[in-house]
């Protein structure tokens, strides 16, 4: 597992959750409750999102490397089960925790904890296959 691999595999969360969310958009916004204009899209949208979720990624990718790596998780199937277990067992239930005490729908939880959880198998499925 290299810098390469971690790059791939952050490239791929981070793509997986444009698509995650393209699906969910409607949902999604209306659970956030983000003000969207005339076509539905959200008022003042900016970059910044984008750029600040793939360095995320990428510091996401390169923990869950070095934990795979001193773990010796190398196969495939270790990878997707370790990377699905880190979503939903660390960070889904920090992600409930803050909707919680910004008394955000529980609906919102579910739609980010399912990009944490399949999100984070994808890197973790990439990182034992690049």
């Amino acid at each position: 597992m290299s810098i390469v691999s971690v790059l791939i595999a952050a490239a791929g969360s981070w793509i997986f959750g444009a698509a995650w969310y393209m699906a969910l958009a409607k949902p999604w916004v209306a659970a956030a409750k983000i003000e969207v204009d005339e076509n539905g899209r959200p008022k003042n949208s900016s970059p910044l999102p984008f750029v600040l979720s793939a360095i995320a990624m990428i510091v996401v990718a390169g923990m869950m490397r070095h934990i795979f790596s001193m773990a010796g998780i190398v196969d495939v199937s270790k990878g997707l089960l370790s990377g699905l277990g880190i979503g939903l067992f660390f960070i889904s239930p920090w992600i409930m925790i803050n909707n919680a005490y910004g008394d955000r729908p529980f609906k919102l939880t579910l739609i980010d904890s399912g990009y944490a959880v399949f999100g984070c198998g994808v890197i973790g499925l990439l990182l034992t296959v690049v």
